[in-house]
């Protein structure tokens, strides 16, 4: 006999499938559309949510869930996604959601173009849209609460501003000491020389993905102008980007984004297109990405590696020894790009963006003052003049696109990554003998097996508190970044 469970999960099976294809067509707008098809995707993602909204928020659903009992853990997780889903979108018209739809896309489009010619008031108009409607969702959203925490809640359940800004409080002093202290240590790493191929670059990315596990008979690597992964289940691909001048942009974006790729991949396949088939939250799905780059992929030991491999492909580049292309790799510098910089100064990128966009959905800053809004408070940060739009308020895709409340989500991946890696090398002794080879597989079978298979069965911090055996806090990371940073600085 079919029960209420079993009607919703089909119901709910081709509601995914559907999500899946309308992120297909955002993965072909960023790759390989061409550019004057990009007022009708608008119109194309705008129907394929009116598709979704309509499903999302079916009487049936409701009526399924009233009705439905769980029969074991895995049913209990699947019903609360649902429920939530629905319940969100419910609140929010159908009408607001093809047309935040449509207009997003556009916005992505307007964002590349203007930041391509440094033009920000020719980006103005169309981000004052995006913000309005999504104050307009977070208002249906709220519903009398804090407009910023509907929309974080998106990204994050069950996080608040409230918490993510007291965490950031206690976080800053520690990094802007360090950063003092290795920005004014006597001995500073080189950079690399010379200009290195983009055939040679992308060869060596494919390389370093399956050094970490990427399947290539699920997923593919192209180029983007903001490198992103998309898609899960069988299907999760990669992009990168590339500059001559800079390999490791390209290789510690590809490694990034294969750490999201590989955390869907990695899903329970019992799980596939249903909502516990895809990462539980973006703090989640950042740990991934960032442990894989960071204390994976920036580690002594598997740069030892990188070092040989990049003589062998690219011949000389300044760097003569194992230990100074690793103090290279880590090279702290003052810089505009948040997606370039290093380890000690990320996370105040990341607080940066936090309190403007707060204070954009709240209606306290105006996007007519943004652009000197970012350029004071970078200074005052950074110590450095912003001197070109690309390098500040252009520089990242997510507010074109809507992502409001998505930015500290990194922050909290960040954080996630470093109590992670405390239990993985408490694990894993002998992991860096493996590093040293090339091989990441002994830390992404780890990951893989106390975190990436249970998809989303457990609420975010119950997920990370599972996988580490203790709840998460902010200590681990900035521990690591002290002991690594001091110790490749001499401080």
């Amino acid at each position: 006999m079919t029960t209420a469970y079993d009607e919703l999960m089909a119901f709910q099976r081709e509601t995914e499938a559907l999500g899946q294809v309308a992120g297909r067509l955002g993965w072909d707008q960023e790759t390989m559309m061409p550019r004057g098809a990009a007022e009708q995707r608008s119109e194309e993602m705008s129907a394929m949510e009116g598709v979704l909204h309509a499903r999302r928020t079916d009487p049936r659903v409701g009526e399924w869930l009233a009705k439905a009992e769980p029969a074991d853990a895995v049913a209990a997780a699947q019903l609360r996604h649902i429920r939530r889903s629905y319940e969100r979108s419910v609140k929010v018209p159908a009408r607001l959601a093809q047309e935040l739809a449509r207009v997003t896309s556009v916005a992505q489009g307007v964002w590349a173009q203007a930041r391509a010619k440094e033009d920000v008031p020719g980006f103005l108009p169309i981000l004052q849209d995006v913000i309005r409607l999504r104050q307009e969702e977070a208002a249906c959203l709220a519903a009398g609460g804090d407009a910023y925490d509907a929309l974080l809640n998106d990204y994050e359940p069950g996080a608040t501003a409230a918490g993510i800004g007291a965490m950031f409080d206690r976080m800053r002093p520690r990094l802007v000491a360090l950063r003092a202290k290795v920005l004014g240590a006597a001995k500073q790493p080189a950079a690399l020389q010379g200009s290195f191929g983009a055939d040679a670059q992308m060869r060596m990315a494919r390389d370093l993905a399956t050094a970490f596990g990427y399947d290539w008979e699920r997923g593919r690597l192209d180029l983007a102008v903001h490198p992103f992964s998309s898609g899960s289940g069988d299907d999760a691909r990669i992009t990168t980007r590339v500059a001559e001048a800079d390999p490791f942009n390209c290789f510690y974006s590809t490694i990034h984004e294969v750490g999201h790729a590989c955390y869907e991949l990695g899903i329970d396949s019992d799980y596939r297109l249903t909502p516990l088939g895809a990462g539980v939250s973006m703090g989640v799905h950042e740990s991934q990405s960032r442990i894989y780059e960071n204390q994976l992929g920036r580690s002594r030991a598997f740069t030892g590696w990188m070092f040989t491999q990049m003589r062998e492909r690219f011949g000389e580049f300044g760097i003569t020894s194992a230990d100074e292309f690793y103090a290279s790799v880590n090279r702290v510098s003052p810089g505009y790009i948040r997606t370039e910089s290093d380890e000690v100064q990320y996370n105040l990128h990341i607080m940066m963006r936090f309190d403007l966009e707060r204070d954009l959905i709240g209606g306290s800053l105006s996007v007519k003052d943004l652009e000197d809004a970012w350029n004071a408070r970078f200074l005052a940060d950074f110590g450095v003049a912003v001197d070109r739009p690309s390098h500040g308020m252009l520089q990242d895709v997510h507010w074109s696109v809507g992502l409001f409340g998505y930015f500290p989500t990194y922050s909290l991946g960040n954080v996630y990554a470093g109590c992670l890696h405390r239990a993985l090398r408490a694990d894993v002794p002998d992991l860096d003998a493996a590093l040293a080879k090339g091989d990441a597989t002994p830390a992404t079978g780890w990951l893989r097996e106390r975190l990436q298979r249970h998809g989303g069965l457990r609420e975010p911090k119950d997920t990370i508190a599972e996988a580490c055996g203790f709840e998460p806090d902010e200590g681990p990371l900035l521990d690591y970044l002290e002991a690594k940073f001091g110790a490749i600085y001499q401080l």
